[in-house]
């Protein structure tokens, strides 16, 4: 039998596939489980897209191939949106294109500009797909630099190290999986560093619409107004819980958009025709005052489950504290996570290990709040059996 290449070999097995055999075990012993796991949001797709969707089902064509650039109509009301929410003036034609879903594009990227022994720089902790997806799956070498709690999970430029190999920086903010959001100062530095070094900025924005109180998150684009350094990836999955439908965007330098247009000829169709026209439709009226408040009960529901997540993790002594975005809660539990995450399973729980986004994740547990605030209560107190004392002097691994 052939043997498989050599790139597929580097790459670590895929967390959240592992995560979901272990909770289908517990659930075959009947085990009530709550998955505070993959980032999946429970709430409702607007109706806008809904309705949409269902009248251009009826339209005679909607079933044909779509372009892998994307139809006119959802790059026109990306480049639209981005005027209103960050004051951004997008070209729909140059300098935005479709994707299913940010991770894709976030993985294509790497084929764009990644050459075999290449580095691209990316965090730790931080989502997969920027070191295998885009990195390793390109030949390439991931390069990471730390994001400390004490410094806010904000990166170091001073101790960053690129050389003449390195092509890309991965930044993400609102963060996964820490929740930390960027600082202006971090966002102007980043494109210096980048302008400095000729690297082009790959900004993961998928959270910019996921934030709590009066927290509104930028764009990288937004301290690179000519694009010159930089390509923002967003996607509908997140502000608009579409997480199913595959649709999201990259926006911003012509050459990058170019590039990933020209991968993605070889590769897919694009995101059907009636999906993209309910997207659209959905981010013309993001900002109407039902869809605007509608979003807006969601993400204050999301505080209320972090405020019954984070009660029940102080009681058996966690120190939790509420991220101005994102649904994740980046917990260091100080002991190893897996072990951590084994103990939760016994309780009907799941949650990611932070080992799973990096290095200096090993102490940290993710959980994501997208289950209903009911199930999150019952977490919270299923975690308040836990012997918190027992399990670090007594890890299962």
């Amino acid at each position: 039998m052939i043997g498989y290449a050599d790139r597929l070999d580097r790459l670590p097995p895929y967390i959240f596939a592992d995560l979901e055999r272990l909770q289908e075990e517990q659930t075959r012993k009947g085990i009530d489980m709550i998955s505070l796991g993959i980032g999946d949001p429970d709430f409702p797709t607007p109706s806008v897209v809904t309705e949409t969707l269902r009248e251009e089902l009826q339209v005679l064509g909607s079933n044909n191939y779509s372009s892998s650039a994307g139809e006119d109509c959802f790059r026109r009301a990306v480049a639209d949106w981005y005027k209103t929410r960050f004051n951004v003036q997008l070209n729909p034609d140059k300098e935005v294109c479709t994707l299913i879903g940010s991770k894709e594009g976030l993985a294509n990227i790497g084929r764009v500009f990644v050459n075999p022994g290449d580095r691209t720089l990316l965090p730790d902790p931080s989502y997969p797909v920027y070191a295998q997806g885009s990195t390793i799956l390109s030949d390439a070498t991931p390069a990471t630099f730390r994001l400390e709690a004490e410094t806010g999970f904000q990166p170091d430029f001073p101790g960053m190290n690129a050389d003449s190999k390195t092509r890309l920086l991965f930044l993400n903010y609102p963060n996964n999986p820490t929740g930390a959001v960027a600082t202006e100062e971090t966002l102007r530095k980043t494109v210096e560093f980048c302008r400095q070094h000729n690297l082009l900025l790959c900004y993961d924005n998928a959270y910019s619409e996921v934030c709590l109180g009066n927290y509104q998150a930028p764009s990288a684009l937004q301290f690179d107004i000519v694009k010159e350094h930089t390509v923002e990836f967003n996607s509908c999955s997140k502000m608009l819980n579409m997480t199913g439908y595959r649709v999201g965007f990259a926006v911003g330098n012509q050459k990058a958009i170019a590039g990933l247009k020209k991968i993605k000829s070889q590769i897919d169709s694009g995101v059907p025709k009636f999906i993209q026209k309910a997207a659209a439709s959905a981010l013309k009226r993001y900002f109407d005052s039902d869809l605007s408040q509608e979003l807006r009960k969601n993400n204050d529901t999301l505080l209320e489950r972090f405020n019954s997540l984070v009660r029940g993790l102080r009681k058996i002594g966690l120190e939790a504290t509420i991220p101005r975005a994102t649904f994740y809660l980046w917990v260091n539990v100080g002991m190893n996570g897996v072990a951590f995450a084994k103990e939760l399973l016994k309780l009907g729980v799941v949650a990611t290990p932070g080992s799973a986004f990096g290095q200096t994740g090993n102490n940290y547990v993710r959980f994501s709040i997208t289950q209903s605030t009911d199930r999150i209560a019952e977490a919270a107190l299923r975690m308040e059996k836990l012997d918190l004392h027992h399990m670090r002097l007594h890890p299962s691994c």
